[in-house]
């Protein structure tokens, strides 16, 4: 059966990733989302189509959908129109003309590993799936014997790994890092191109995209980093709040319910932090701002405010 995979573009709740971005081009576990989604329509034994293609026998995947493999295999298996929805009844994939699902379709409720990704914390989900499936090592570029590694690593090209560095959990590397001395990798973190992690540094269950560097002395949990950030020494994301409760985050005027007990910050490409920036969970970075030294960021900080305090009201 042929498949196609719909495009949808850069969607305003997905900001500030997709500021700079389309959806199909935010990277999780290193390669972008779109190359994950093609992947595993392959697997699944789907062909690909043009946008363009005929009615009928046509499996049409929303772009904004991450869909299990064992989902992928039920649609494979349709012997007419159907229809993939998730929890929520949105419609994450169809199979049927291009203008939308056909009347009287197969109905197929999706597993649990089979969602929408309709905000930036999404793609932290789809990471965790990735790498949780990882089930050899990769190492291509070089580990310290002085370093420490528990789970699968996937290490590129020209990465090396220094003394004193504690992989927990599965880690995927690029190509041209340096890692370490003295920090501490946990589980389900991905870790682009070029970047540099060092002194005292903890990173958990994280994306990072290329040319990152947290040099020294700071703690980046349950986040997204953008291309080229910087990370001033000491700068702190927060992820847990006291209560317990799922963190919430401002989308377009309304704070949204993450889900999630475990939330840091996303950030766009290009942010810099001062020394000793502390933020708290959920709170978002536009592309290219800063903060000042001491910083306590207590709101989103948009493009508009750059240069401005960070501090004041945002979500809970």
């Amino acid at each position: 059966m042929k498949a196609v995979l719909l495009d949808t573009g850069r969607p305003v709740s997905c900001r500030p990733l997709t500021c700079t971005r389309a959806l199909a081009d935010c990277p999780v576990a290193n390669r972008p989302l779109a190359d994950w989604q093609r992947e595993r329509l392959a697997a699944a034994g789907f062909s690909p189509a043009g946008a363009e293609a005929p009615g009928g026998a046509v499996l049409r995947v929303q772009g904004d959908a991450w869909i299990s493999p064992a989902a992928f295999r039920q649609m494979a298996h349709a012997d007419r129109a159907a229809v993939l929805r998730d929890a929520a009844g949105e419609v994450l994939a169809w199979i049927g003309e291009a203008d939308g699902v056909s009347p009287g379709a197969a109905e197929l409720a999706a597993d649990s590993g089979s969602f929408r990704i309709c905000y930036p914390w999404d793609l932290l989900r789809v990471n965790e799936s990735l790498l949780g499936a990882l089930d050899r090592d990769e190492v291509e570029g070089d580990v310290s014997p002085a370093a420490h590694i528990e789970g699968r690593l996937v290490l590129g090209r020209g990465s090396r790994i220094l003394p004193g560095v504690y992989v927990e959990g599965n880690v995927m590397i690029g190509a041209g890092c340096k890692v370490g001395p003295n920090c501490y990798l946990r589980g389900s973190t991905s870790i682009g191109d070029g970047c540099h992690i060092g002194q005292a540094v903890e990173i958990k269950n994280s994306i990072l995209m290329a040319r990152v560097s947290i040099g020294h002395l700071s703690y980046c949990g349950d986040s997204i980093i953008g291309e080229g950030v910087n990370f001033g020494a000491g700068t702190i994301t927060a992820n847990f709040r006291h209560d317990g409760k799922a963190h919430r985050s401002m989308v377009e005027g309304v704070l949204v319910d993450t889900g999630r007990r475990k939330f840091g910050t996303i950030m766009g490409d290009g942010v810099h932090t001062g020394i000793h920036t502390s933020i708290y969970p959920g709170r978002k970075f536009w592309p290219g701002v800063q903060t000042r030294p001491g910083e306590i960021v207590q709101r989103d900080v948009a493009e508009a405010e750059a240069g401005k305090t960070a501090a004041g009201s945002g979500g809970l």
